[in-house]
C-alpha cells in the first residue's frame, strides 16, 4: 500500500487539490512580482542635461544625454564638458531608480552592479533553502524564503546608494525561484499523475502571465519604484495563511519516520475531499514504509560528481550546464530588455507578458509529439533568429515610424526564450539518471542562475550600441542549440535510472535523429514495402 494508492482513496484530484492549485496560482503571482520587480524599478527614459547657468559668453548650447556643447559668439570654437543634472522624459511621470539617484551616462554601472548581486544571491539561496527544506520541511521553507525575498524588496526601497542597493538586491535573489519550486512539490506529490501535466502548466502559464500583465500597470499608478516595492512585497504576507490551509510532503514526513504525521494529513485530505477511508488502509500503508526504511536495502553510491567520471555522461552534463548558463541569460535579458522601440517600455512589459500562457500551451501540444529534443533544439534556433532579426531592426529602423513591428519583435522574443527556458527544464531532468536527478537538476539549475549574473551586464552593452546585446544572445542561442544536437533523445524511451545505465543510453543515435522524423521515415518504408509486395504478387 503505496503513497499513491493511498492518494486514491484519499481523492488525488478533489477539492484539496483545487485548493492546493489555487495556492499554487498564487505563488505564481507574488513569484512573478518578485522576480520582475528589478526589471520595473529601472527603466531608463530617455534624457538630456538640464540647461546650464546662462552664460553670456555662449550665444549656442547643445544639450545632449550626457554631455553639454557651448559654442562661442563666433561659432568657431567650442567646449565640450559633462553635465551634472538631467532632465527625463519620465513615462506617466514614473519615478524609477535611474530618474531618482540619476543613474545614467558615467553612473550608469551602477545599476548593472546591483542588479547582478540578485542572481548572486539566488544561487546561494537555491543551496540554502533546498537544504532547509530538507531540514525542516517543505512548507515552512517555502514561507520563509517567500518573506525573505519579500524583504530584501521591503528593504530596498529605502536605500540610496550603490553598497546597500546591492545589499538589497542580494537578499531579494536569495528567493528568486525557490518559493516556485517548494509550491510546485508540494502539488506534484498531491495531485494525480493524469492530471500534473496539464495542470500545473495551465495554473503557471494563467497565473504567472497575471502577474505580469498587471505589474507594470501597478507601477505607473503607484508612480514611483519605491511605493511599488512596498506593494509588489506585500502580496508575499499571504503566504502566511499556508500553513494553516495546506499540509506538509508526506513523502519528506515518510523519509523522516514521521509516520502518525504522515497519516493524519492523508485522512485530513480524505475528510476535507469527502471520502471515507478505512484505518486497515492507513495501517498497511504504514507497514509498508516502516519496512522500506528499515530494510538493509543497498543505498545507491552514485552522485552528481560520479556524471564527470565517464566519457558520454560527463558530456551531457556539461552540455546541460552551458545550456542552463545560456537559456538563463536570454531569459531574463529578453524578458527585461524592452526601451528603445518607440513603446512606453511599461505597456510592452504588460504586453508581451501574455506570451507566457501560449508558450505553455505550446509545450503541451507539441513536445510529446516532436520530441524533447526537437522543442529544445526548435526554440533555441527560432529564438536566435527572431533576437537576431529584432536587434537588426532596432539598430536600423526609426522607432517612432516601427513601434508595433518593433514590439511585435520582442513579444515574439520573449515568446521563443520562454518556451526554450520551459524545455530545457523538463529535458535535463530526463537526461540525467534518476540515482542523481535531484542533486542534478539542482546543481545545473544553480549553475544556470549564477551566470545570469552577467545578465545586467549584457544588458548594459546596449548603452553603447542598442542592438548589441540582441545580437550577443543570438549568438549564444545558436550555441545552445548546435550544443543540444549532440543530446539524445529521450521521449517514449526508458530513462537511465543509474550512472552505468547514463552512460549506455541511447548510445549509436545519430545527431540528427528527431522521433517526429524517424516515424514519418517508418511510415514511408511500410508503403514502399507494401507497394513492392503488391508488385511481387501481380
Amino acid at each position: 500500500m503505496d503513497l499513491q494508492r493511498v492518494l486514491e482513496k484519499c481523492g488525488n484530484f478533489g477539492p484539496y487539490q483545487i485548493l492546493l492549485l489555487g495556492l499554487y496560482g498564487y505563488t505564481n503571482i507574488v513569484s512573478s512580482l518578485h522576480y520582475f520587480s528589478q526589471t520595473l524599478i529601472s527603466f531608463t527614459p530617455s534624457h538630456s542635461c538640464s540647461p546650464p547657468v546662462e552664460d553670456t559668453s555662449h550665444n549656442l548650447t547643445v544639450l545632449l544625454a550626457c554631455n553639454i556643447i557651448q559654442y562661442d559668439a563666433d561659432l568657431t570654437s567650442h567646449r565640450d564638458y559633462k553635465c551634472s543634472s538631467w532632465d527625463f522624459d519620465r513615462e506617466s511621470n514614473y519615478e524609477s531608480i535611474t530618474t531618482e539617484l540619476e543613474w545614467v551616462c558615467d553612473d550608469s554601472y551602477k545599476l548593472a552592479v546591483g542588479q547582478s548581486f540578485f542572481f548572486i544571491g539566488s544561487a546561494l539561496g537555491s543551496i540554502f533553502f533546498g537544504y532547509l527544506a530538507d531540514r525542516i520541511g517543505r512548507l515552512p521553507a517555502c514561507v520563509l524564503t517567500t518573506l525573505t525575498g519579500a524583504s530584501g524588496d521591503f528593504f530596498t526601497s529605502f536605500v540610496s546608494s550603490l553598497p546597500w542597493f546591492s545589499f538589497t538586491r542580494f537578499v531579494s535573489g536569495l528567493s528568486m525561484d525557490t518559493q516556485y519550486v517548494l509550491m510546485y512539490i508540494l502539488v506534484f506529490e498531491y495531485l494525480s499523475p493524469q492530471h500534473r501535466t496539464f495542470g500545473l502548466n495551465i495554473i503557471l502559464a494563467v497565473f504567472y502571465c497575471i502577474g505580469l500583465m498587471i505589474s507594470p500597470w501597478m507601477a505607473i499608478w503607484l508612480g514611483n519604484w519605491r511605493s511599488y516595492l512596498w506593494a509588489a512585497s506585500l502580496p508575499a504576507l499571504g503566504m502566511l495563511i499556508y500553513p494553516l490551509c495546506l499540509h506538509e510532503s508526506v513523502e519528506w514526513l515518510l523519509t523522516k519516520g514521521k509516520f502518525d504525521k504522515a497519516v493524519n494529513n492523508l485522512r485530513s485530505i480524505a475528510k476535507f475531499n469527502g471520502r471515507q477511508v478505512e484505518d486497515s488502509v492507513f495501517d498497511e500503508f504504514i507497514k509498508h514504509y516502516r519496512e522500506k526504511l528499515n530494510s538493509s536495502q543497498k543505498t545507491s553510491t552514485d552522485t552528481f560528481m560520479g556524471m564527470l567520471r565517464t566519457p558520454r555522461l560527463r558530456k551531457f552534463t556539461i552540455i546541460l550546464l552551458i545550456k542552463s548558463m545560456i537559456i538563463t541569460i536570454a531569459f531574463d535579458i529578453l524578458s527585461r530588455n524592452m526601451e528603445g522601440v518607440g513603446i512606453s517600455p511599461f505597456k510592452l512589459f504588460s504586453y508581451s507578458g501574455f506570451v507566457v500562457l501560449p508558450a505553455g500551451l505550446t509545450i503541451i501540444l507539441f513536445q510529446n509529439k516532436i520530441g524533447r529534443k526537437g522543442m529544445a533544439c526548435a526554440s533555441l534556433f527560432v529564438g536566435a533568429l527572431i533576437t537576431a532579426t529584432t536587434g537588426y531592426l532596432v539598430g536600423t529602423l526609426d522607432p517612432a515610424n516601427y513601434s508595433v513591428l518593433l514590439g511585435f519583435m520582442v513579444c515574439l522574443a520573449r515568446f521563443g526564450a520562454v518556451v526554450a527556458y520551459d524545455a530545457e527544464a523538463q529535458y535535463a531532468a530526463e537526461i540525467i539518471p534518476t540515482s542523481v536527478r535531484g542533486q542534478g537538476v539542482a546543481n545545473i539549475h544553480v549553475v544556470g542562475n549564477a551566470f545570469a549574473f552577467f545578465s545586467s551586464y549584457i544588458i548594459y552593452l546596449g548603452t553603447f550600441y542598442k542592438p548589441l546585446p540582441s545580437l550577443l544572445i543570438s549568438f549564444l542561442l545558436i550555441i545552445g542549440g548546435c550544443l543540444c544536437l549532440t543530446l539524445p533523445e529521450t521521449l517514449h524511451k526508458q530513462l537511465p535510472q543509474t550512472l552505468d545505465e547514463g552512460e549506455g543510453f541511447a548510445k549509436g543515435e545519430k545527431w540528427y535523429f528527431f522521433p517526429c522524423f524517424s516515424r514519418r521515415l517508418q511510415s514511408n518504408k511500410s508503403d514502399f514495402q507494401l507497394e513492392s509486395a503488391n508488385e511481387i504478387t501481380k
